[in-house]
């Protein structure tokens, strides 16, 4: 099995969230995580900007593979859904034109593969990722261990999506 080095995505436009995780087989390894805080007052184009710019750096520092990204799951405020699409967006292109491939995973799917349960907590999913990357303590705030779970499910997926793409599936992947 070969190592493999997944950058996990939870956009935002206020916080986007992403960790980076080392895969070997069934052991992980965080390599590095964080959040990109962008200020609330400052015009949407700018804040996409800042979004863009900082994925790009972060994948520029830790060189991943490939990346996963969470997909939107909103039932209420549309114009929130909105804006957190336009920072996906930035961020999936940021990726993009790096030549990296991508995955997506709904948030039942990012917690069924960390934590066992599609439907479990926010508290759960945080102690199973701080488990599963033997880190000291739950990473916070919670859009860094969101993508931390993101990146851990596509861990988990990966050696399947491989096979499946290697039977003819190319381009961006959905879970």
């Amino acid at each position: 099995m070969t190592k493999i080095r997944i950058l996990g995505i939870d956009p935002g436009l206020a916080r986007t969230g992403y960790g980076v995780v080392d895969s070997d087989g069934t052991r992980l390894r965080a390599v590095g995580y964080g959040c990109i805080e962008t200020p609330a007052h400052t015009p949407l184009p700018r804040r996409l900007q800042q979004v863009y710019d900082e994925v790009r750096e972060v994948i520029a520092r830790h060189r991943p593979d490939t990346v996963a990204v969470e997909q939107l799951f909103f039932y209420r405020n549309t114009t929130t859904a909105f804006a957190v699409g336009q920072a996906r967006g930035v961020a999936i292109l940021a990726a993009v034109q790096a030549g990296l491939d991508l995955a997506e995973y709904t948030p039942m799917q990012v917690k069924q593969a960390v934590s066992g349960y599609g439907k479990a907590d926010k508290s759960q999913v945080q102690e199973m990722v701080r488990l599963l990357l033997q880190l000291p303590a739950r990473p916070s705030p919670d859009d860094t261990a969101d993508a931390l779970a993101v990146a851990i499910a596509h861990a988990h997926a990966g050696p399947f999506r491989r096979l499946a793409e290697g039977a003819g599936g190319e381009g961006t992947v959905r879970a």
